[in-house]
């Protein structure tokens, strides 16, 4: 069994054949699960490309130019001064 040590700041550090094993790295977000009264495992969250998204809602229904998209954003940020 291996052991970590948990700092002031309720950190510890993962053993780096653990973190090569589940592909972690900097950054990388971790997912505790109580798996029993006082038991936890913990496992990677998934990590999910911005590209896997396109497409999600269907296609868009109006288009827009970046000069409209300018505009707006002058309007809205005129507006809130």
């Amino acid at each position: 069994m291996l052991a970590a040590t948990i700092t002031s700041k309720g950190q510890i550090t993962i053993p780096a054949h653990i973190r090569q094993a589940l592909n972690l790295g900097v950054g990388d977000r971790i997912a505790f699960s109580e798996t029993s009264p006082g038991s936890f495992t913990f496992q990677p969250v998934q990590k999910m490309a911005v590209t896997a998204l396109k497409g999600m809602f269907g296609a868009s229904k109006n288009t827009v130019s970046i000069s409209d998209m300018k505009a707006a954003i002058a309007k809205r940020g005129a507006a809130s001064r």
